[in-house]
């Protein structure tokens, strides 16, 4: 089943999922043990101490996500009890397909959000081999106010991507240089996910900027934010957040490259990381990438949790 739409109006976050409660990847309720318990409780500690790193959610200016959608957020303590999809044993990668034909700047961004999503997630990100998109009508239109050629995103849902999801992939994360479209209403569409059968597909066209920095910002927020949203994260109201929705890109463009503290617990939980560690890795990496100053605030981050 297609779950909600990655709007098709200046909407960079809003593919609004559900969380699937699949048998075969859920690890149950994560509070069944002392043990658990104990690492329930030592989360929490970490949450207070990196709160102060993130701005509070305020009032939503015009325009803005919360003013068109009212939500409930989501704590750690609610996504634990929500038996969350998690990845297994058997199912332990996320996997990045590129789909249609790249420039070499749109190779790197791919490369780099890659990188990016191995480290918040702490797990293995392994790029497949580039393959050619081709689609013919009916799955295929025009947009006349763009001049674009758009593929219809329940063709790639329903008929590309799930053969091409490996046994042991948590998910499998496509991008296009493709314009993307839903359905006969919408214009158009930055993407649509399936997470009944953990794929995704995204398009690049649209988050385009002269300045690569902000390009390379705007991918790896759509990738970290639709993960999330695999492994049942819903939108964030709490705070400024990766995972907080978006309705245009003036907003998009204001939201971290990090998860809040609420949010963060989950990677922290679904991934058994440790928190010093990741904040120590996730800086490493950006600092290797050019995006500095994301880079500082993870090694701030890493210092306040040891």
């Amino acid at each position: 089943m297609l779950l909600r739409i990655l709007l098709a109006t200046l909407v960079l976050f809003n593919t609004c999922c559900r969380e699937t409660q699949n048998s075969q990847n859920t690890a149950g309720s994560p509070a069944a043990s002392p043990k658990a318990d104990a690492r329930i409780v030592s989360l929490h500690e970490v949450i207070k101490k990196v709160e102060p790193f993130f701005k509070r959610m305020g009032k939503p200016q015009p325009a803005d996500w919360l003013t068109a959608f009212h939500e409930d957020g989501q704590t750690f303590d609610q996504w634990l009890a929500s038996a969350p999809t998690l990845p297994t044993s058997e199912r332990n990668k996320i996997y990045v397909l590129p789909l249609g034909q790249f420039s070499v700047q749109q190779k790197k961004i791919i490369r780099i959000t890659a990188g990016y999503l191995e480290a918040f997630y702490g797990l293995a990100v392994e790029e497949l081999p580039q393959r050619p998109l081709n689609a013919e009508f009916p799955n295929v239109r025009h947009s006349k106010l763009m001049g674009t050629r758009q593929i219809k995103t329940a063709y790639l849902l329903g008929t590309v991507l799930p053969p091409l999801l490996p046994a042991d992939g948590a998910a499998l994360i496509a991008f296009t240089d493709q314009d993307l479209y839903p359905d006969e209403t919408m214009s158009y569409a930055f993407g649509q996910a399936s997470l009944d059968d953990r794929v995704g597909i995204w398009s690049l066209l649209r988050l385009k900027d002269p300045n690569f920095e902000r390009y390379l910002r705007r991918t790896i927020k759509i990738a970290t934010h639709e993960t999330g949203h695999m492994f049942s994260m819903k939108h964030c109201i709490a705070y400024e957040c990766v995972m907080s929705g978006s309705n245009h890109i003036g907003e998009t463009d204001r939201r971290p490259l990090d998860a809040c503290p609420e949010c963060s617990a989950k990677v922290w939980w679904l991934s058994n990381s440790d928190p010093a560690e990741r904040y120590k890795t996730l800086a490493e990496y950006c600092l290797r990438n050019g995006l500095e100053q994301v880079g500082r605030e993870f090694e701030k981050k890493a210092a306040a949790v040891k």
